[in-house]
C-alpha cells in the first residue's frame, strides 16, 4: 500500500490562535497514524515563492490521507485554523520507485 502524504504551505497571522489548530489536530493525526516529517523548520527557498512555513505529513496510506482530512475531527480543528492562516495543501500519494 503507497503512503500518502499532506505537503502544506501556510503564512500564519495570529501564531497564538494557530496554536489551537495545532492542539486539536492532534487527536485525528494520531487517530489516521499521522507522523510529522517536518512542521515549520528552518529552509531556503531555491526557486518560485513559498508562504512562510511549510509542513509534511506521512500517512500509512493515500486513504488514510485523505479520510483524516475528511474527517470530522479534523474539519472541527481546521474552522479554527481558516480564520488565522492562508494557505496551500496538497494530498498526494507517494512514490516506490
Amino acid at each position: 500500500m503507497m503512503k500518502g502524504y499532506w505537503v502544506a504551505h501556510v503564512d500564519v497571522d495570529d501564531m497564538d490562535t494557530y496554536n489551537t489548530y495545532i492542539a486539536a489536530n492532534a487527536e485525528p493525526f494520531a487517530a489516521y497514524g499521522a507522523r510529522f516529517l517536518t512542521r515549520g523548520g528552518k529552509r531556503e527557498v531555491k526557486e518560485g515563492a513559498a508562504r512562510a512555513r511549510t509542513v509534511v505529513i506521512e500517512f500509512p496510506s493515500y486513504e488514510d490521507a485523505l479520510a483524516c482530512y475528511e474527517s470530522e475531527a479534523y474539519q472541527k480543528a481546521k474552522a479554527l485554523r481558516a480564520p488565522v492562516s492562508m494557505g496551500d495543501l496538497v494530498i498526494i500519494q507517494g512514490y516506490d520507485g
